[in-house]
C-alpha cells in the first residue's frame, strides 16, 4: 500500500462504533480533493478489515455500496446494523444523523 492508502485506511479506526463516513467525506478527511473513487479502491483492498472497519463507509446517499468480505453486501449490512446502524431496502434512513465526519 502507498503512505496515501494508509492514510485512509488509519483514518476508517477513527470513526466510532455507531457511526459511518461517506467515500466523498473520508476523500475530505484525508485531505484528497475529488477522491471518492479513490477511496472506494481503498476500501476494497483494505487488508485489515477487523482493524479498520472498511464496512463503515457508504455511499453519499446512504445506499450501502459494495463490500469485499464475507457475502458481500449482506455482510456490511449485518455488521451496520451490529453497530445499531438503522439499515432499511440497502439504505442508511437518516444518514446524517450516522456520519462520523
Amino acid at each position: 500500500m502507498t503512505d496515501l492508502e494508509v492514510k485512509v485506511v488509519k483514518k476508517l479506526a477513527e470513526i466510532p462504533k455507531g457511526k459511518v463516513a461517506t467515500y466523498k467525506s473520508m476523500a475530505n478527511a484525508c485531505g484528497i480533493r475529488n477522491g471518492a473513487r479513490f477511496i472506494g479502491n481503498v476500501m476494497a483492498k483494505n487488508p485489515w478489515p477487523k482493524k479498520y472497519p472498511c464496512y463503515k463507509v457508504v455511499k453519499t446517499d446512504g445506499e450501502i455500496g459494495p463490500y469485499s468480505a464475507g457475502e458481500g453486501t449482506k455482510t456490511k449490512i449485518e455488521l451496520l446494523r451490529k453497530d445499531g446502524i438503522e439499515v432499511k431496502n440497502g439504505k442508511i434512513e437518516n444518514l446524517e444523523k450516522y456520519l462520523a465526519f
